[in-house]
């Protein structure tokens, strides 16, 4: 079977929290088009570096590359009430099966609702104080998350230390992710790459998900 490549990003267009495009030229006007791009750091499907909350001095420039990819547990978060914690529990099976440098990606479908305002604050259940500790032991490479935030955003306090005990450790947060419903697998090859901004607190960036045996890749969201 041919392994298939799923996009996980969110398109950035202006009626997306913190992304303004402005037309800069025109085929008309100049012979070519283009356009000015204005773009939160954290806007769309996004990284996190450990400047973000003072979790260190990295720079998301300063990530490797090579951290940014490997095999993902997916961990399905769907029946969970709004703003209710994820918690060590939730994770079932992935919890023994989990090898250290691994990373997981919860599905939880609130990008489906990515136009309703209601959802941005109150409508997604953030990763628990305890989970975070878990992750930092088991030394987990990568967590992505389809909300804004790994944490409450509406507790200053919560989401930063959710995301000081993560970042503090090396783990890489990846925000925002679409079409997580599409990996239909316990696990799949997971890149994230950032925006390579210099000095960058966070970055949109590109993310698939490569599922299936190796051999012949197919193209998903075609």
């Amino acid at each position: 079977m041919a392994s298939r490549i799923i996009d996980l990003t969110i398109s950035l267009e202006p009626t997306l929290r913190g992304v303004d495009i402005d037309v800069h030229t025109t085929v008309a006007k100049d012979g070519w088009l283009s356009r000015m791009l204005h773009l939160y750091s954290h806007c769309g499907t996004h990284m996190d570096a450990p400047t973000h909350f003072a979790a260190g001095t990295q720079t998301i420039d300063e990530i490797p590359v090579h951290r940014c990819m490997g095999r993902a547990w997916l961990v399905d978060v769907r029946h969970l009430q709004p703003r209710q914690e994820i918690t060590v529990d939730h994770l079932g099976s992935v919890a023994d099966s989990f090898v250290s440098d691994d990373a997981i990606i919860f599905w939880s479908d609130w990008t489906k609702h990515l136009g309703d305002p209601d959802y941005y604050r109150d409508q997604f259940s953030p990763i628990s104080r305890s989970l975070a500790r878990w992750m930092v032991d088991r030394k987990v490479r990568m967590v992505g998350v389809q909300p804004p935030s790994v944490a409450d955003v509406n507790d200053l306090p919560a989401v930063t230390e959710i995301h000081k005990i993560l970042l503090g450790a090396g783990i890489i947060i990846v925000e925002g992710l679409d079409n997580v419903d599409q990996i239909q697998t316990p696990t799949c090859h997971w890149i994230a790459l950032p925006i390579k901004v210099a000095g960058g607190d966070g970055a949109p960036c590109r993310s698939i998900a490569i599922v299936g045996s190796p051999g012949v890749v197919g193209v998903a969201n075609d």
